[in-house]
């Protein structure tokens, strides 16, 4: 079951979700429909845009899967 989506940051365009129950999963969306899990998905399911926005929106994650890229 999925808790209610939020933002790091008011003007940021991803959207975090929690997993009620569940502890290690990242999971975002950009549109409140498709949830990525950050840790199977990224970057691989995300399209050239999205990952841009991801990129800019999550510099620490960008470094941690920098191996990915």
């Amino acid at each position: 079951m999925l808790s209610d989506f939020y933002k790091n940051e008011d003007t940021d365009q991803i959207w975090w979700v929690d997993e009620i129950g569940t502890y290690g999963k990242h999971l975002f969306s950009f549109d409140k429909k498709e949830i990525f899990n950050l840790f199977a998905d990224y970057p691989w399911k995300l399209t050239p845009e999205q990952k841009e926005i991801f990129d800019r929106e999550n510099p620490y994650w960008k470094e941690f899967f920098k191996d990915r890229q």
